[in-house]
């Protein structure tokens, strides 16, 4: 884990920063064309894939890419729970959400639709945004405070700004109201604390495919029978 430490965050907080910056210019400078939005969000990805790969090239933490069966059984029943507490949080802050709805031609959805909105949400986005935050940043702060602070008080700090931070970046596409930063809190925290008491990442990622998944779904009852 030596590789695990000050230097790798830093080189993370580097290559967020430059991807979000990027996707930034991308919109600015072609803010009509189709494929700016795409882009935009590639330049994103990369910029979490690069310490993603230099974490792993350097050293896997025991366990942590491991898989049990009790991941998918973690992350189906939490990612269910997360979705439903979101859905009562909306209703608490806005007195009654709808269902989401996707743009549509001709009364179907367009033929690119899986391939740039719903690959891309449910689960390209919850796997890179997990190896990120509960991967990279979670755990290489964990290693860094553990021997400062101890366990309890290393995973706490490690989980509240992995999840801070988690939640910091989906402003970047607009202002979030309170009822998405709480749902989005709880979403963060409950990852970083799957990884934090198994030792293993799947679980999380599980639970934000999950979590994402539904919105889709919830989203194709909307569209069609909304």
């Amino acid at each position: 884990m030596r590789g695990w430490r000050e230097l790798l965050i830093a080189w993370a907080l580097f290559s967020l920063g430059a991807g979000v910056l990027a996707g930034f210019t991308i919109r600015w400078l072609w803010p009509a064309a189709s494929w700016s939005s795409l882009a935009s969000t590639l330049a994103l990805w990369i910029g979490m894939l690069v310490p993603i790969v230099m974490a792993f090239s350097r050293s896997r933490p025991v366990g942590l890419l491991r898989l049990r069966p009790l991941d998918l059984l973690y992350g189906v029943a939490l990612g269910v729970f997360l979705r439903l507490f979101q859905g009562w949080v909306a209703t608490m802050a806005d007195g009654g959400a709808p269902f989401p709805t996707f743009a549509t031609m001709d009364g179907a959805l367009p033929s690119s639709w899986f391939w740039r909105e719903a690959l891309p949400a449910g689960v390209i986005a919850p796997v890179i945004e997990e190896f990120f935050f509960r991967a990279v940043i979670l755990v290489a702060m964990y290693t860094v405070l553990r021997r400062g602070f101890g366990k309890m008080t290393a995973g706490l700090a490690a989980a509240l700004v992995s999840t801070a931070l988690f939640v910091v970046l989906h402003t970047v596409s607009g202002t979030l109201g309170i009822d998405a930063v709480v749902s989005l809190g709880a979403v963060g925290l409950t990852c970083a604390a799957l990884v934090l008491l198994t030792g293993r990442i799947w679980a999380a990622v599980i639970v934000h495919v999950v979590y994402n998944s539904m919105y889709l779904l919830l989203g194709l009852v909307g569209t069609f029978a909304g």
